[in-house]
């Protein structure tokens, strides 16, 4: 009897220090999750990341989750599309979700036309609207992601219709070309005002911008410098041009240049530097 007495008492002793671990850890976990909402919006304005070229929606995956690890976010899904334009949602956002990410991953991922990436970013917008009925969104780019950012703000920015952009991230931009390949000889840029001596042709169809980039958006420009003042791949000339066509409209622009090895143009979307201002920019409060 007495042996049956201890056994019990036994359990009921470990019932009792599991009971009170599960309430530490619960208030813990509160503690934190209510910390995160002290630190950031608690918006459902989703924000989609647009990967370069050559790439994948695996190359925004490291900032993606870095957003999550933070507390901004428990939502990340994919907007595949397919060559034909065809987008395809991978995961749910579920009603109410706070600050959800939309990693874009484009099948055609080495074509150099602008408006075909235009075309491609338009179709996920619209995609998502139809879908969860979004009014608003951030837009994030890195590298040929930001022309797909840019030729569908040309095209869309005035088409009221459209989910709102409310905030705009671009790294490694190559507005004004690139290295070897389009940048203009001799590329100079205004520093009060970011106006380039010299326009490549697409840079001038990006000129509409200074007409029509939205008012209300806030814009954040990202850039690296390796050394001689380029990631490697784009001057910070180039990206810099950027300025010219939306400061004098946007509701707010910055930029930030990066330094050393992490600052190399492919780097710069897995760089934890990166990944501080960015998640600041888009979702402290």
């Amino acid at each position: 009897m007495k042996k049956k007495q201890t056994q019990t008492l036994s359990w009921g002793v470990v019932l009792g220090i599991i009971i009170v671990f599960s309430v530490i850890l619960g208030v813990g976990s509160w503690g934190h999750a209510r910390q995160n909402q002290d630190k950031y919006v608690q918006s459902t304005t989703p924000t989609l990341f647009f990967h370069g070229y050559g790439s994948s929606a695996n190359a925004e995956d490291h900032m993606a989750q870095a957003a999550k690890q933070a507390g901004v976010t428990k939502t990340i899904i994919r907007a595949n599309v397919t060559k034909n334009g065809t987008v395809n949602l991978v995961g749910t956002i579920k009603n109410g979700a706070i600050n959800p990410i939309v990693e874009v991953n484009f099948a055609d991922n080495r074509n150099h036309d602008y408006q075909v990436a235009a075309r491609y970013a338009r179709n996920v917008v619209v995609a998502l609207q139809k879908k969860y009925g979004f009014k608003k969104m951030n837009l994030v780019g890195h590298s040929m992601g930001n022309m797909a950012i840019t030729f569908y703000l040309v095209n869309n920015a005035e088409d009221k219709q459209l989910p709102q952009l409310q905030k705009q991230v671009a790294i490694a931009g190559h507005f004004d070309g690139i290295i070897g390949y389009d940048q203009p000889a001799g590329l100079s840029v205004a520093a009060q005002t970011g106006q380039p001596n010299r326009m490549t042709t697409s840079y001038r169809e990006l000129l509409k911008l200074r007409n029509v980039y939205p008012k209300q958006a806030a814009v954040l420009n990202l850039y690296g410098d390796t050394g001689k003042g380029s990631d490697g791949r784009v001057t910070n000339k180039s990206s810099q041009t950027l300025k010219y066509l939306v400061k004098d409209r946007a509701k707010s622009y910055q930029e930030h240049r990066f330094t050393g090895k992490q600052a190399q143009h492919s780097k710069l979307h897995s760089n934890t530097q990166v990944d501080r201002i960015l998640i600041n920019f888009l979702w402290a409060k």
